[in-house]
């Protein structure tokens, strides 16, 4: 028996979920004995799955066909499942973005085996029931969930916990999948990004804004304080509904939601809808003018002042201490 970690990839360079799912997966071996491998789908390069073995995991299937080049999801979900079942894998493991959201319940259904999605803790084991903790009700509460079937899927919660290093050498096998033509109906010729920036759902770092900033020609100092920081830029949903920031941008409970190691919201009141996508945050960062704004109740840090006046004098005073 063993572990199979699913590692996400981006125009051929490893997620840096993908290493929190491979730390995650090797102290899942740690606790269960099984050894862990790693699945690589797509064009990676040699030298981008030798990082594996940064992460105490010594071996990587590699699976580069050319239907696979782009994802989709039920012909990634069925190659996960094949490869898992070669290994006799009893857990797989992946991260809970953007397409592990689709892929986990698709896997779990393939293998009978038991999901736990949005995963942000460690099993704790008893025989074959394992109990793992997950955010509930907007991160308002966390639940305990029993897995109770003898294979396991788990989709963890990006940033969730930290990648830990622990170098070992790493071998490369590669893997020919027997993909079904049913599975690549659907088929991504091309994906085209609108932008460089840093992408908002992998971001470390997320610098956001509401309707204080009083409207979009007002943006640059935002887009500027998350250039310093190489942070991506986010915004509330009644800014994008007014057509100041793309919709991509929108994050809270009806837009995407962020779990970034910081948060900082300029003139955001903090609706509850709004928290609700953001409240996982690690830390959050509030500048309003507004003392009783909601959002510095849930805040780590809060500045009361006019953002017009904060957050110049905070992209200086960065540019400084970097400068320095």
């Amino acid at each position: 028996m063993s572990i199979l970690v699913y590692i996400e990839n981006v125009e051929g360079a490893l997620k840096k979920s993908a290493f929190e799912s491979l730390s995650y997966g090797k102290a899942v071996g740690d606790l269960t004995g099984e050894k862990v491998t790693a699945l690589s789908i797509g064009n990676v390069s040699q030298e981008e799955l030798n990082k594996v073995g940064q992460y105490g995991v010594e071996k990587v299937i590699e699976v580069n066909s050319s239907d696979l080049g782009q994802f989709v999801n039920q012909a990634y979900a069925s190659v996960i499942a094949e490869v898992a079942k070669s290994i006799d894998a009893q857990t797989v493991i992946l991260s809970n973005s953007f397409s592990g959201k689709g892929l986990a319940p698709r896997i779990a259904a393939k293998l009978g085996a038991a999901l736990a999605d949005g995963a942000i803790s460690l099993p704790t084991i008893s025989g074959s029931i394992w109990q793992i903790q997950k955010s509930v009700f907007s991160n308002k509460a966390i639940a305990t969930e029993e897995l109770q079937e003898q294979k396991k899927v788990i989709a963890l919660t990006p940033n969730s916990l930290e990648a830990t290093e622990s170098a070992v050498p790493v071998a490369i096998e590669k893997y020919e999948p027997q993909v079904a033509a049913a599975d690549l109906s659907t088929v991504i010729k091309d994906i085209v990004r609108a932008t460089d920036k840093v992408s908002l759902p992998e971001a470390d770092i997320v610098v956001s804004a509401g309707r204080g900033l009083k409207g979009p020609e007002n943006w640059a100092m935002v887009e500027e304080l998350a250039d310093v920081l190489g942070a991506a830029t986010a915004c509330s949903k009644p800014v994008s509904d007014a057509g100041w920031r793309p919709h991509a941008e929108h994050v809270g409970q009806t837009g995407l939601a962020v779990t970034p190691n910081l948060y900082i919201a300029i003139g955001i009141s903090g609706a509850i809808q709004h928290l609700a996508g953001v409240s996982a945050s690690k830390t959050i960062v509030v500048i309003n003018k507004d003392p009783e704004a909601p959002f510095f109740k849930v805040a780590d840090y809060g500045i009361v002042g006019d953002a017009f006046e904060v957050v110049p004098q905070l992209i200086e005073a960065l540019k400084a201490y970097k400068n320095n």
